[in-house]
């Protein structure tokens, strides 16, 4: 199942590259960084964030406003520093890292020319786990479902970005939209800072 998405999203990103002739068609490659954390509703974990990063390509279609897909792999996760149990706070570590395939739709406006311009923009993103690394320990497994994540979450992004010619810097915030969890009670959403640069190709 996961071949097929991916190859869809190539797919699907080959035939936007037949517009380039366009002059309001842009495609390019990007790459950044991401600090993230996955927020447990009721405050019921302690949590860090940590450092991951991102790697893929973008297309952009349209003038003043444009549409921005994207595809890229990427890495986030979460440093549990403490749990609810019955007798409180249990403060132990716990690490969850994941490796996504990440396809953010995003809509967004810009100040400026196609070479120099001042950019907003926002939209969904749908992200799928292809791996994930799971080191919590016992007394994390031993919570019913609490390490048991699903395959695919939904979130949001919204940010800002810069060209500078060919180059093109963005920086975003993405919430999760849906419980990455299986666990009801300890319901968790991905939060994320995103840092990126790009190159466009033409």
């Amino acid at each position: 199942m996961k071949k097929i998405i991916l190859l869809s999203c190539l797919l699907a990103f080959g035939g936007l590259s037949a517009m380039a002739q366009s002059s309001k068609f842009a495609f390019g490659i990007k790459g950044g960084v991401n600090y993230s954390n996955l927020k447990t509703k009721d405050n019921l974990t302690n949590e860090n964030s940590i450092l991951g990063y991102q790697a893929g390509i973008f297309a952009r279609i349209g003038g003043l406003m444009y549409l921005q897909p994207e595809l890229y792999l990427a890495t986030k996760g979460n440093e549990y520093t403490g749990i609810q149990t019955n007798g409180g706070i249990t403060d132990i570590k716990g690490n969850i890292k994941f490796t996504t395939l990440d396809l953010p739709l995003l809509l967004g406006t810009k100040i400026g020319s196609n070479k120099l311009n001042l950019r907003f923009m926002g939209g969904p993103i749908l992200s799928f786990i292809i791996q994930e690394d799971n080191s919590l320990g016992s007394v994390y497994n031993q919570v019913s479902d609490f390490g048991n994540y699903k395959n695919q979450t939904l979130g949001f992004q919204a940010g800002a970005g810069i060209d500078l010619g060919n180059i093109s810097f963005d920086a975003r915030y993405e919430a999760g939209l849906s419980n990455i969890s299986r666990s009801e009670k300890y319901n968790q959403q991905q939060q994320l800072f995103h840092l990126s640069l790009g190159f466009k190709l033409f």
